[in-house]
């Protein structure tokens, strides 16, 4: 468990600096420049992810397990994963669901987050979605109040969202009959 709460407080961390004090992040980022500040950011965050995979997966050999999940959990957990591939791929192909969702990746994190909790009632899972649940929650909230640096991505297309839903469609069928067993162990689809 130590583990995986030190990957979350190491990607957190790195994630939620424009969060807490963006004039911090753009002053060490001009003095370090950009792309050594992204290096670095970069760094931090794989660190932290490798720690959340490891010590999720440890954690959950010997699941402490909080709640029982209802039948009606696991339909609507299914559910709520359907828009999140589409809304990712949409945060790089700039068209009317991007601008509906004004930030698609954190709205697909969020998704995903109440998602998982909703299929998964053990100690890890509450604090690996809860932390990501609340981290977009917070984000989303901060990005009222400040200036957005641009993401790379396609050139607005009227095609973009024809893009993002069939390719987010096609990775959501894959990862529910493929990808999810093979990636984290856990078949969906039986």
């Amino acid at each position: 468990m130590a583990q995986l709460i030190a990957g979350l407080v190491l990607f957190f961390a790195s994630h939620s600096i424009s969060i807490v004090n963006q004039p911090w992040r753009d002053r060490l980022a001009t003095r370090l420049g950009e792309k050594a500040w992204q290096g670095l950011y970069g760094l931090v965050a794989l660190a932290g992810l490798v720690l959340i995979v490891r010590g999720y997966g440890q954690a959950q050999q010997a699941a402490v397990v909080l709640y029982a999940l209802p039948g009606w959990a696991r339909p609507v957990s299914l559910l709520l994963m359907l828009p999140v591939f589409p809304l990712l791929i949409a945060t790089y192909f700039p068209g009317r669901i991007q601008a509906a969702a004004k930030h698609p990746m954190l709205l697909a994190t969020l998704l995903w987050a109440l998602a998982h909790l909703l299929a998964t009632g053990t100690l890890a899972s509450l604090l690996l979605f809860g932390s990501f649940l609340l981290w977009a929650m917070a984000d989303r909230l901060s990005m009222n109040r400040r200036v957005q640096r641009p993401i790379p991505g396609a050139p607005p297309a009227a095609w973009n969202d024809a893009v993002a839903l069939l390719a987010g469609l096609a990775l959501y069928v894959g990862f529910l009959l493929w990808l999810h067993g093979s990636l984290f162990g856990v078949v969906l689809i039986r």
